[in-house]
């Protein structure tokens, strides 16, 4: 709803729905349909169209919600100065756990934003799988643990927060095509995986088991970012989480392919289960759970 509104202020101010989808970096027909969604959510007409000379006019209605809009974004532009003031005085250490995934394609970006808005939070983050991070989350090495895969341990407080896709990547070379993924021809591939204890190769290996794939060989390998580099030199096929794909960066190289079955990777929270949790702790699970559910929304959409 927000951004519909900020989308009507462009075409009120801009008199022209060309104007303001430039404004507002949308297409056209994406400003039309902010426009109608308004409409049909307000149960009114907004904005009227005269094809000769070609102009918007806009309605009482439109004027009351346009004016109600400004006042709405103003007092949002407060209400977030205030709580910034507010989340200024979160202070002390975050010892977070992350698996590979996690840790090396979902954390960074958040981080740069939530280490900007909390300067006097130290955050420390051990990367490992999901065996190796639980195992420093027993021993309470970490205030949180974030983790892929299929867990059930009675001593920790686990939520799912996101279920990612796994898509096929393979070289461009290989002579994939959407049909062949459910042929005999994946048995006769090299699959590159990860070590046991990851929860990208137990996903692998239920795949496998699941639809009765017998590979040629596997290469297993320690980091996701070492079977991306295999996959790139010809190595082999591998099964990665669909959020890793934009941080592939040039896909000349690989191809990606999507599997003939949905599946998907489990991605987790894991907080001791007997121990309050820290305000700084609340604070960053809260946001994260935020910035994946914004970030990674056509992923849970279409999951």
């Amino acid at each position: 709803m927000l951004e519909e509104l900020k989308t009507f202020i462009a075409v009120v101010e801009e008199k022209s729905f060309t104007k303001a989808a430039e404004k507002v970096n949308l297409s056209q027909p994406s400003v039309s349909v902010h426009i109608k969604h308004l409409e049909s959510y307000f149960n009114t007409l907004l904005i009227t169209r005269s094809m000769k000379p070609k102009k918007i006019m806009i309605t009482e209605s439109g004027h009351l919600l346009y004016k109600r809009s400004k006042q709405l974004l103003s007092l949002l532009d407060t209400t977030k100065e205030e709580l910034h003031h507010i989340n200024s005085s979160f202070k002390g250490h975050l010892k977070i756990g992350a698996t590979s995934t996690i840790g090396e394609y979902l954390l960074p970006s958040f981080l740069a934003d939530f280490c900007n808005h909390y300067q006097d939070i130290n955050i420390e983050v051990s990367i490992g799988n999901t065996a190796e991070i639980t195992s420093k989350m027993k021993t309470l090495q970490l205030d949180v643990a974030l983790v892929e895969g299929v867990l059930s341990i009675p001593s920790f407080k686990q939520k799912c927060f996101f279920e990612d896709q796994l898509v096929l990547i393979a070289p461009s070379s290989y002579l994939f095509n959407e049909e062949l993924l459910a042929s005999h021809l994946l048995h006769k591939q090299r699959w590159l995986t990860r070590e046991h204890g990851s929860g990208l190769r137990e996903a692998l290996d239920a795949f496998l088991v699941a639809h009765q794939i017998i590979p040629k060989s596997k290469l297993v390998l320690s980091s996701n970012y070492a079977i991306k580099e295999a996959v790139k030199n010809g190595l082999g096929i591998a099964m990665i989480p669909k959020s890793m794909i934009k941080q592939l960066g040039s896909l000349t190289t690989i191809q990606v392919l999507q599997l003939n079955t949905s599946y998907k990777i489990a991605f987790s929270s894991l907080l001791p289960k007997d121990l309050p949790t820290s305000p700084i702790t609340d604070l960053f699970l809260e946001s994260f759970v935020q910035y994946i559910n914004t970030e990674y929304k056509h992923i849970i959409r279409n999951s």
